[in-house]
């Protein structure tokens, strides 16, 4: 009955895919440092998957665990204005609450906003939520013995992989001009501070920048944390639904 519901469906494939790819954060976390039963811990706990390889790309370049723990949370902000949007927009109550706080992540909060109904919005969030939670705790155990059987990550290139899954990441969401003119600004002062400070402290100083950008910007202060739905869609959805409410009341007249 619940496969037949198309938010269910959508929650599901997101899932897998998504899930399927804590097999290379499991692999790059051994690299970084992190014996298997951390790394498990770090997936079951954090799970959010930009801040955990922002955690293990600060460990793997040498920082300090308090390093990695502030570019960690910079990343794992989002998700708190992610939970607010889901609080009223799912109205949860009780333990659900406590829940669906912890599988709150761009993708559960991309799942519910691009359904119409509340019980859709329910069963994507839940769906993609739940789904993604079993599953990249799944594989990221799987990553992470086989990594430990890998020996020297360096042989394998594993160093630099985090960087780039993180990059992988931030892609998508670098719509517009002034989000790419901010992820420039962001590197190159990112490149420039590199030789002067400690690993970790970059991303700090990276996330700095971006705040002072948001301070002084005349955009709403939460835009670029909002989930990867797309806006033309969106609105193109309102704008049908005004449609059918044009239509209804002719009708009724």
């Amino acid at each position: 009955m619940l496969l037949q519901s198309p938010a269910v469906r959508i929650g599901l494939s997101i899932a897998i895919a998504t899930g399927l790819y804590g097999i290379s954060f499991g692999a790059l976390a051994v690299a970084a440092g992190l014996d298997v039963w951390q790394t498990v811990a770090l997936s079951l706990l954090m799970f959010t998957g930009g801040s955990q390889f922002a955690f293990i790309g600060v460990l793997a370049g040498g920082g300090s665990g308090s390093a990695a723990c502030g570019a960690a949370t910079l990343l794992g902000i989002r998700n708190a204005v992610y939970g607010m949007q889901m609080n009223r927009m799912l109205g949860l109550a009780g333990w659900r609450k406590y829940l669906a706080a912890q599988v709150t992540i761009d993708e559960s909060a991309a799942t519910a906003a691009g359904q119409l109904t509340r019980p859709e919005q329910r069963r994507g969030f839940w769906a993609a939520g739940l789904g993604i939670f079993v599953l990249w705790n799944l594989f990221t155990l799987l990553g992470a013995l086989l990594g430990d059987a890998m020996g020297d990550p360096r042989a394998w290139g594993l160093d630099g992989a985090a960087v780039a899954a993180f990059l992988g990441l931030l892609w998508p969401r670098l719509r517009g001009r002034e989000p790419v003119a901010l992820a420039l600004l962001c590197a190159v002062v990112t490149v420039l501070v590199v030789p002067f400070v400690p690993p970790g402290i970059p991303i700090l100083v990276a996330g700095l920048v971006a705040a002072s950008w948001g301070w002084f910007s005349r955009g709403s202060p939460l835009e670029g944390l909002e989930p990867d739905v797309d806006p033309a869609e969106r609105a193109g959805r309102r704008a049908s639904d005004h449609g059918h409410s044009d239509r209804d009341e002719d009708a009724a007249r």
